[in-house]
């Protein structure tokens, strides 16, 4: 059982560390947190939150994107309030890329799963 533990802990750490390194730029944490959501039920799996605090903790990913990534980690069934407001804060950013404010809305909206037109939209990031 302590071994098994043991090797989930090493996956695990390995996946955070290698995906930093994949992650270095906000086209790739976008392009990862809309393949999570895609396939997302009710919330991310663990392997999944260790990708998302990934990208939240990696300020070449931007702040929009960081703020999404720690929105979706915290789902559980649908966004908190918290993660509802950082997801409106992002969309009424000027600076913020129509990409990363389509990002934000699919991830306020976000309930169970993602509809089949949030499904369509993140297929088109």
């Amino acid at each position: 059982m302590k071994f098994g533990m043991t090797k989930k802990l090493t996956a695990i750490v390995l996946m955070g560390l290698c995906s930093q390194m994949a992650l270095a730029d906000p086209v790739s944490a976008r392009k990862t947190v809309a393949g999570i959501l895609t396939g997302m039920n009710h919330f991310a799996s663990d392997e999944q939150k260790a990708q998302l605090m990934a990208i939240a903790g990696d300020e070449s990913s931007g702040r929009g994107m960081q703020m999404i990534a720690s929105t979706v980690h915290d789902i559980q069934h649908a966004a908190t309030a918290e993660g509802k407001e950082a997801m409106a804060q992002v969309m009424a950013a000027d600076a913020a890329p129509a990409e990363v404010k389509a990002l934000a809305k699919v991830v306020a909206e976000f309930n169970h799963m993602a509809s089949d037109e949030a499904k369509a939209v993140l297929a088109g990031l």
